[in-house]
């Protein structure tokens, strides 16, 4: 058994976390921090998972208690993992991180998008960017994962084979993007209270979403382009879900005459991807809903010259949580499928 360390266990991707953990053979979770919850057991926390955690409390944190775990994951607000990674990396296996302190590869772009410099820059290249079905070779032999956003891995999945192959410009995309209230994490905001997000659909993080520099990155990192050369103007909304993302990515069709070709070179990238559902039809969060799989589809107007494609994730899932699984995996020489869900939840 792999032992497992869960920091900031008690929000939406540490419960996800520990959802994922309790279904996987492998993955034993031995401690699971909470700061705001310490003392209080996880079935009392979330019922859902009292047939499986029956007396596991959340602890405060402390930075000797992961010494000798296999495996920590940091589920942690923006900022929060800088500080604990440096010691974490000396202390266990494998760390992973959900947060986005070390997506980035240049640490300029941290003043830019996140407001602060970062607080371990030297750090930044040890970790390798957690989206399997595109940098899975860097992740063999890997200690130190980032995992992707939720927006960025619904984004990149369905752009970065239209760019790769040049079907589309790199320069120019637009991405609209829809996400519900649990991606903005459990502590209570005025924003995304039941009776702010019920009954309305709105639109943030105009023209300087923190997003957007590692939508970037990604797709031409993937696609095989020099750092600065994709470029996107990416918006999020907020829908009044639980869960899912949508993201329709629009870009200047290039060597490209008809929806066939776009769907061809989804089908190409994907289809033999256990976490990736290249369809015809317009895909949509709900047939996600609880699972590890990302729905793409692509479409090309000629009256426009314009390529539209779509993707649909679980943000908890695919989006977060089971993506750091899938990650695990492969860090461990587990087959890829090991312990998530691949069906979705429906109704």
């Amino acid at each position: 058994m792999i032992s497992v360390g869960i920091i900031g266990a008690s929000g939406y991707a540490g419960v996800e976390l520990l959802r994922m953990c309790a279904g996987h053979p492998e993955l034993d979770v031995v401690r699971a921090t909470g700061d705001s919850q310490a003392g209080m057991l996880v079935r009392d926390l979330y019922p859902s998972l009292a047939a499986v955690y029956g007396t596991l409390a959340f602890e405060p944190y402390d930075d000797g208690s992961f010494e000798g775990l296999d495996l920590v994951f940091l589920c942690l607000p923006h900022g929060a993992s800088q500080s604990i990674v440096p010691k974490l990396l000396d202390q266990v296996r494998w760390v992973v991180d959900v947060a986005a302190d070390f997506r980035l590869h240049d640490a300029a772009l941290y003043p830019q998008w996140y407001g602060e410099p970062h607080a371990a820059p030297e750090l930044l290249d040890s970790f390798v960017y957690g989206l399997p079905e595109l940098f899975r070779e860097q992740l063999v032999g890997a200690t130190a994962v980032a995992v992707p956003g939720c927006y960025p891995t619904a984004s990149i999945l369905t752009l970065t084979p239209l760019v790769r192959a040049g079907l589309v410009e790199p320069t120019g995309i637009i991405v609209d993007a829809a996400c519900g209230a649990s991606g903005a994490g459990r502590p209570p905001k005025p924003n995304t209270t039941f009776c702010t997000v019920d009954e309305d659909f709105t639109a943030y993080g105009l023209l300087d979403h923190r997003h957007t520099p590692e939508i970037e990155q990604a797709v031409g990192e993937a696609s095989g382009l020099a750092p600065a050369g994709v470029q996107v103007l990416f918006t999020p909304h907020l829908a009044p879900m639980n869960r899912g993302i949508l993201a329709t990515c629009y870009g200047r069709a290039r060597e490209v005459s008809s929806t066939a070709e776009v769907l061809d070179c989804l089908h190409a990238a994907y289809d033999d991807e256990p976490f990736v559902v290249v369809t015809d039809a317009s895909p949509s969060t709900k047939a996600t809903l609880g699972s590890n799989v990302a729905h793409i589809t692509g479409r090309y107007d000629p009256r426009t010259g314009t390529v539209v494609a779509i993707g649909a994730i679980d943000n908890l899932v695919k989006g977060t949580a089971g993506q750091a699984v899938q990650c695990v995996n492969i860090l461990a020489g587990l087959p890829e499928v090991t312990g998530l869900p691949i069906a979705g939840v429906y109704p």
